[in-house]
């Protein structure tokens, strides 16, 4: 396993968007119900056993249970899942982006959707059938078309909920509201890709912003005066670094 596995990342060719989008009213209901340190034990419980999520069947509980695991990890030993549940509470106005985030590091469908999104101007029209050409552009063959449109439609959901595009049926591309707290993730996890001072700003992470660098040092340092990071920026010079994210095993990691 590499470095970045084992931090939380996940690659290949599968993903959970196949059949969920983010499904972010589910873990807000979840994580409404337990503090930062739950286990996932007790997130699996709270869905199969109490079903907290109101699901119809047994089967519908197990599934619900799967899909969180695939997108989030829901464990609290796994470095990404630890750092999105902690920042999950510092900001709420943050939480559907960085959901985005996080099902991000964690779906590599999503991931390929979103030079696609990052592309379109502001107010473009976004037809669903666009969505489906950029798949099967990716991996021609492989979806039906009932397939292909399912998916297009979950990964729209999904950037919809996280701010990047508007409307129902007709999806327009619109500007997310990008807080400290995002800024903050977004640098975290190019950290743990290897990126460390400006290089930092310059991560596919970041550039899903799309912010001027200005902008991104100023919510750096705003995420840093809430405690969040400690940020130093002097002329050409930024360091950006994580207190207490890590413990020394993980740290670890990073040289391996």
């Amino acid at each position: 396993m590499t470095a970045q596995q084992k931090f939380g990342f996940k690659f290949g060719r599968n993903g959970a968007h196949s059949a969920r989008t983010m499904m972010l009213a589910e873990l807000t209901e979840l994580f409404h119900g337990r503090g930062v340190d739950a286990s996932a034990d007790q997130y699996q419980e709270d869905i199969e056993l109490f079903n907290v999520l109101h699901k119809p069947t047994e089967k519908a509980r197990k599934l619900t249970w799967r899909h969180l695991v695939d997108l989030y990890a829901m464990d609290k030993e796994v470095v990404l899942f630890r750092t999105f549940r902690r920042l999950w509470e510092s900001d709420e106005r943050a939480r559907a982006l960085l959901t985005c985030q996080m099902a991000l590091a964690r779906d590599p469908l999503l991931r390929l959707s979103q030079n696609k999104i990052v592309g379109l101007a502001p107010g473009q029209l976004l037809p669903r059938e666009e969505m489906e050409q950029a798949f099967e552009e990716q991996f021609p063959d492989r979806y039906s078309p009932a397939m292909l449109k399912s998916l297009a439609q979950n990964v729209n959901g999904t950037w919809t909920n996280a701010g990047f595009l508007q409307g129902r049926s007709k999806k327009h591309r619109s500007e997310p509201e990008i807080r400290p707290v995002n800024v903050a993730f977004a640098l975290f996890l190019g950290y743990l890709q290897g990126a460390s001072g400006n290089r930092l700003f310059n991560t596919e992470w970041t550039k899903l912003f799309g912010c001027r660098q200005e902008r991104l040092l100023e919510l750096a340092r705003q995420a840093s005066y809430n405690g969040l990071l400690n940020f130093k920026h002097s002329s050409e010079v930024v360091e950006v670094t994580f207190p207490d994210y890590l413990t020394k095993e993980e740290e670890g990691w990073l040289h391996e």
